[in-house]
């Protein structure tokens, strides 16, 4: 009898542990909303609009425009959110959930030390603290070490079990043979380190690694087109232009676009020439590189925070009082660069490097370094989703659209640092944070 009590309780235990785990909102219905800002910015134009108003019907935007103007039916939940701006749900090309900031663990502890089992419980938690930043939507570019428990998090997410964003995964990465990590520099030569991506070599190897990834489940390929392998470490190019044409030509064979990781302008031109989506990084590139880009409509990610972050933990600069590093000045120069030279760009910010939730910290410094409010806006929204090839289900305020939207105390379309309050957030159709939730 008293084990059957104690298996009883202990179940019970884990019953309410589960309940009380649920967000806020996983039992809210869809229903109709009406959101009352104090103006909407609807990624049509650079303008908010004051006094406008949004209604929500059933996860999709149904009317948005002067409040006057728009008639909610009876019922409809009612949300004021004064002193706000409602934009459409933020965007990060460029996350790595399973990730935290290295100066709490190096990158290598991360993957050497930390079982998968938590790094999968940690990429929720991180998934939550994105979302409730106003973050609705995420493509995730490798899970670095920890296998393919992305698809898992994307799927928990979408089937309501955890609150998360919308999420587009790329499971492991593609490397060229020994150069990614952990390794083997600086290691016995006899230990089978685990990876932090898929290494192959040779055509066969990187065809298969395609395959094997997008029938695991990853919406895009990333691959590495270059890393730190040159004698004293510099970044050179890995891949060969054979390797980088097949995993292209085999992704886009089965419908999946391609990032590159590419940071120098060697790594940067033959990815682009072989046909990639996306150049994230791209700090070495060449004015020349950065014209190819727009020439072939190739999207660019600077991620501006991740070299931001890694000099205040490794160079020790410290923000508004030290001189920006060498690193941080090339970035600018390449981001600067992209920007002169019309490069699509998107806003991918390299989060994990940092710490999740911040992921605002993107479009502010890609205004610092020369981008207007609203151009960054634009970048983290409707530009975004284009590069996504989502522009059709979300990504602006239009009648039609998914209701992935945000609200943020003051302007953003003219004061960018407003993205770090956010007052409001809903996601499908469904509230997340708003004013009289506990965040």
């Amino acid at each position: 009898m008293r084990a059957s009590l104690t298996t009883w309780w202990q179940t019970a235990a884990v019953l309410l542990l589960l309940l009380c785990s649920l967000p806020v909102s996983a039992t809210a219905p869809k229903g109709d909303w009406l959101l009352l800002p104090e103006r909407v910015w609807t990624g049509d134009g650079d303008a908010a609009h004051s006094g406008w108003a949004v209604l929500v019907h059933d996860g999709a935007i149904a009317a948005v425009g002067p409040a006057a103007s728009i008639q909610a039916p009876a019922g409809a939940h009612r949300v004021e959110l004064p002193g706000a701006t409602l934009t459409p749900g933020l965007i990060d090309l460029h996350s790595h959930l399973f990730l935290h900031p290295y100066n709490e663990t190096p990158w290598n502890d991360q993957v050497l030390t930390e079982p998968q089992d938590y790094r999968t419980l940690e990429a929720a938690a991180h998934a939550k603290s994105t979302l409730m930043a106003g973050f609705t939507a995420l493509r995730d570019l490798g899970t670095e070490g920890a296998g393919f428990a992305d698809v898992s998090i994307q799927r928990a997410i979408n089937e309501g079990l955890i609150p998360g964003p919308r999420m587009f995964v790329a499971t492991r990465a593609i490397v060229a043979t020994a150069s990614y990590g952990p390794g083997p520099r600086g290691f016995r030569p006899d230990l089978d380190l685990p990876q932090g991506a898929q290494p192959v070599s040779g055509v066969d190897a990187a065809i298969a690694a395609v395959r094997e990834q997008a029938a695991r489940g990853a919406d895009w390929i990333k691959l590495y087109a270059d890393y730190r392998v040159g004698p004293g470490g510099e970044t050179a190019p890995t891949l060969n232009p054979a390797e980088l044409k097949a995993i292209v030509d085999t992704a886009h064979q089965i419908g999946r676009p391609v990032a590159a990781h590419a940071a120098s302008d060697a790594g940067v031109r033959m990815a682009v020439e072989a046909g990639v989506d996306t150049i994230e990084h791209g700090y070495g590139a060449s004015e020349a590189t950065f014209r190819l880009l727009r020439q072939k409509g190739v999207a660019y990610e600077p991620t501006l925070t991740a070299v931001d972050a890694t000099s205040e933990y490794f160079q020790h600069y410290v923000p508004g009082k030290s001189e920006p590093t060498p690193a941080m000045k090339e970035a600018e120069r390449a981001f600067r660069t992209a920007l002169k030279v019309g490069v699509t760009i998107g806003n991918g910010s390299d989060v994990g490097v940092f710490a999740h939730g911040t992921n605002w910290r993107e479009p502010a410094a890609m205004v610092r370094d020369g981008m207007t409010p609203a151009q960054a806006l634009h970048a983290a929204t409707d530009v975004a989703a284009k590069i996504l090839r989502q522009s059709q289900h979300f990504g602006r305020i239009a009648p039609g659209l998914a209701a992935d939207l945000a609200a943020f105390s003051g302007d953003p379309s003219t004061r960018i640092d407003a993205l770090e309050k956010p007052v409001f957030v809903m996601k499908d159709g469904v509230p997340h944070r708003s004013p009289d939730m506990t965040p």
